[in-house]
């Protein structure tokens, strides 16, 4: 009987110290695989952030996912949107598998935090062209404008114009203030025949969970999209009609 005792301990503590180093083993692993990428973890959160009063928190967490290569979606004044640092290639290319789509025919928008960004990214505007812009931004408007030699360098492509977003969302805002550059930008767009745009975040965040590295919840977004100004002419040509009203501002 103390034999038989004895050898079922002997086995059940064999088992136990071949788990243990299974346990080291895995561990071991799954500390080089998160060496191999960086330190950064895909965590697929999504958080609370409220528009009148962004947690300086929250913000400096979505800007620290933009900075390692991250893909956020978040709020904006009109749909919510895809996002990330427009520096960052590899970044920019998952977008891309995300939407379907090629860099080089991809219609993406620059989300700017205010007017000084954009003159890293467009050829000179004229004073009317200034003006309209200086009226309407922060505002619900896309504007079109010539784009200089540091767009093609970062979507891969010989893309003359680029759409410039300064939105009147805090949190969009800070986002891209704190972070530094622009956030290149695409919107959320919804399955559903009768409705375009996704409006809810935690809908949003079930949808894209597995492919986006942050949802934040900003409270429900709009139907509907930027106004889409065209200015390379030196005209005001609207080629999309949205929730902006131009006019307002000519």
């Amino acid at each position: 009987m103390t034999v038989a005792v004895t050898k079922n301990a002997a086995i059940a503590i064999n088992a136990f110290l071949i788990g243990i180093k299974l346990i080291k083993k895995i561990t071991k692993r799954a500390i080089i695989q998160l060496i191999q990428i960086k330190d950064f973890v895909i965590l697929h959160m999504l958080i609370k952030i409220y528009p009148e009063n962004p947690n300086p928190k929250a913000i400096e967490q979505a800007v620290e996912v933009l900075k390692k290569g991250g893909i956020i979606i978040y709020p904006t004044d009109t749909v919510y949107g895809l996002g990330c640092d427009i520096t960052n290639q590899k970044a920019i290319e998952r977008i891309c598998r995300i939407r379907g789509i090629k860099p080089e025919k991809a219609n993406f928008s620059f989300v700017c935090s205010d007017l000084r960004h954009i003159s890293d990214y467009i050829k000179p505007i004229d004073t009317t062209t200034f003006r309209v812009l200086k009226k309407a931004l922060p505002g619900p408007f896309t504007f079109i404008l010539n784009a200089n030699n540091n767009v093609p360098k970062l979507l891969s492509s010989n893309k003359k114009t680029v759409g410039i977003r300064v939105p009147d969302n805090d949190i969009a805002r800070e986002i891209v203030r704190l972070l530094g550059n622009p956030i290149l930008s695409t919107s959320i767009k919804d399955d559903d025949e009768v409705i375009e745009y996704s409006t809810d975040p935690e809908l949003i965040h079930e949808k894209y969970e597995d492919r986006v590295d942050l949802v934040i919840d900003g409270g429900y977004g709009d139907n509907e999209p930027s106004t889409v100004v065209d200015c390379t002419s030196g005209e005001f040509e609207v080629i999309r009609e949205g929730k902006g009203i131009l006019d307002d501002y000519l």
